[in-house]
């Protein structure tokens, strides 16, 4: 059931309203009393909402519609209300995998990590690396993750795979125990290798472990297909993993400009105007 009411404005005379109590938006008419009810004649006049005028009929009717005003900023609320508090964009895991008959490796990256400053920005503190996990087969199609071993290859590291050729082969040793008391009980040695036959790569991962009495070596051979997929991954990663991203998504023209009026003259304009 719909109400009307009719309110003096200080503005435009008076507002008459209609209101549907059964939804969630209204309908607002408003204009001059005196442009509203025009006299029919002079002598007749009527009362209305304790108001008394000439009789009139209506014209020049503005009508403004409120439905929005209302129900959007209603929607946001319950919506900001139903999201839980601290929520964030969800974190995605993802990697690339190579499966062959005696061992399985899958390729992951892990983002860099970086230290808030004073003046409330950020300073990248430790560059991302992209992880290696090698697992020996326990069967037809069947893989141990439970004995898999890790290596963590560096941005330098990553470099150096990028860049070989087809006949060439790079080696990396790792002590992940380097500076404690226990340094040197841990040995890890990756090495990548042409087949011999030209058709890719050998990746041989060897593990010393005395803490634990281990000695395993896990190697498979990487496709030049395979190799191809791991070499474009690193490609496209590398500015992620140096945080160079954030960097340059935080650019601002005003940035720019502020730097330019402190110092007109700074080595990088200088460098170049060359």
């Amino acid at each position: 059931m719909s109400n009307f009411s009719l309110s003096p404005s200080p503005t435009s005379g008076f507002s008459l309203n209609l209101q549907n109590p059964t939804k969630t938006s209204y309908l607002s008419f408003s204009s001059s009393i005196n442009t509203i009810f025009a006299p029919l004649s002079s002598n007749t006049t009527k009362s209305f909402s304790g108001l008394t005028h000439k009789a009139a009929l209506p014209r020049n009717l503005s009508l403004t519609c409120r439905h929005s005003d209302y129900f959007e900023p209603q929607q946001q609320q319950q919506q900001q209300q139903q999201q839980p508090q601290g929520a964030s964009t969800p974190k995605v895991f993802v990697g690339y995998s190579i499966y062959k008959g005696k061992a399985a490796l899958t390729v992951e990256p892990r983002s860099p990590e970086f230290s808030p400053l004073d003046s409330g920005a950020f300073k990248l503190s430790r560059e991302g690396m992209v992880m290696l996990q090698f697992a020996p087969a326990a069967g037809v199609r069947q893989y141990d993750w439970s004995r898999k071993q890790v290596f963590s290859l560096s941005v330098t590291e990553i470099g150096s795979i990028i860049s070989l050729g087809a006949k060439d082969s790079c080696e990396f040793f790792h002590d992940p125990n380097k500076g404690r008391s226990d340094e040197g009980r841990v040995r890890k040695v990756l090495k990548v290798e042409p087949l011999p036959d030209g058709s890719g790569h050998f990746f041989n991962l060897s593990v010393q472990n005395k803490l634990i009495n281990l000695d395993e070596n896990i190697y498979i051979p990487v496709t030049k297909a395979e190799f191809a997929v791991l070499v474009s991954a690193f490609n496209f990663v590398m500015p992620y993993l140096l945080g160079w991203h954030t960097a340059v998504n935080s650019f601002k023209p005003e940035d720019a400009s502020r730097s330019n009026n402190a110092n007109p003259r700074s080595g990088a304009e200088l460098e170049w105007n060359r």
